[in-house]
């Protein structure tokens, strides 16, 4: 139904092969950044699910330079899955946290092989400002280029409780700012974290709504070495079970509009640190879950989704 394949959600990597005509990688990269919410500038401790690696995946070493993780990424990724294309994806903290010259230089190291045809770089919605977005807006014309805002919910009760050090205002601003500058913008939420159904599906409308042009969803865990794994491990609180994951997914998608794209709905990347819920270990189950699931409802991404925006 989407790209040319049966899933009934826009895929973004079946939309990056219908783009670029072949499959296309990201190669994840830690340029060594830190995070205001982490080093006192904020508040201290970061947020509760945070872990030392900063949601990077650990694929490389920031003992390399940039444009050896590159190479070293361009390399496996070609003998793993015969890629042709990529993309530089900065993943490792807030990778607009540093002074705008020293961000010109990470970023030009990322883009000098010429198999790059992109760049995403992950960040904060408060770690951004004119000059940075303008920096930034510079790499479009030549590569298709991204900016992933962690989010997590439009609710400011919800990003009080976890720590986040930035309401939903802080977002609006940026990524307002962000789509002026004709930058792509991907959005981060986090399933689990407290809140009603209803509450989560507010910001599936609200996002629907700003029409973003891409959305990563994350179940809530515990890391090794977090707040959240303490509080976890006290009793104080619960993770919910794939099931009611699977169905809060599908819910979630039916109220995007068709043309954003699905970057993340499962992943297994922390399995050596994650300490609940033991189920996400299994990225393929659940994701063919929730394609098992769309077929049962005969539903889709987009089939809640009105012309008018109002729901």
């Amino acid at each position: 139904m989407f790209n040319g394949t049966d899933k009934r959600y826009n895929q973004f990597s079946a939309y990056l092969k219908n783009k670029f005509g072949v499959k296309v990688y990201k190669i994840t990269l830690d340029a060594g950044f830190s995070c205001p919410n982490r080093d006192g500038t904020i508040s201290t401790g970061g947020c509760i699910f945070c872990d030392d690696g900063g949601s990077f995946s650990q694929a490389h070493s920031n003992l390399l330079s940039i444009e050896e993780q590159v190479e070293t990424g361009i390399v496996n990724l070609t003998e793993r899955f015969k890629a042709q294309k990529f993309m530089s994806y900065f993943q490792a903290f807030s990778n607009t946290y540093k002074p705008v010259n020293e961000l010109e230089k990470i970023y030009k190291s990322a883009l000098k092989n010429d198999k790059i045809v992109g760049i995403s770089i992950g960040t904060r919605p408060d770690c951004v400002d004119d000059e940075k977005i303008k920096l930034i807006s510079s790499f479009k014309d030549d590569y298709y280029t991204w900016i992933e805002y962690g989010l997590q919910s439009v609710h400011d009760k919800t990003l009080r409780r976890i720590n986040r050090g930035h309401d939903y205002d802080c977002f609006l601003r940026a990524y307002e700012k962000t789509k002026e500058a004709g930058i792509n913008v991907c959005v981060h939420v986090i399933f689990g974290l407290w809140e009603s159904p209803e509450e989560i599906m507010e910001t599936a409308q609200e996002l629907a709504r700003l029409e973003v042009d891409g959305v990563k969803i994350h179940m809530l865990c515990a890391l090794e070495n977090t707040k959240l794994a303490d509080m976890y491990q006290k009793g104080e609180i619960s993770f919910m079970d794939e099931d009611e994951y699977v169905n809060l997914v599908c819910d979630f998608l039916e109220y995007l509009p068709k043309s954003t794209t699905i970057h993340r709905l499962a992943g297994n990347g922390f399995s050596k640190t994650l300490i609940a819920p033991k189920w996400l270990g299994a990225k393929f189950d659940c994701l063919n879950k929730i394609d098992r699931e769309f077929i049962r409802r005969n539903s889709w991404q987009g089939s809640r989704w009105y012309l008018d925006k109002k729901y």
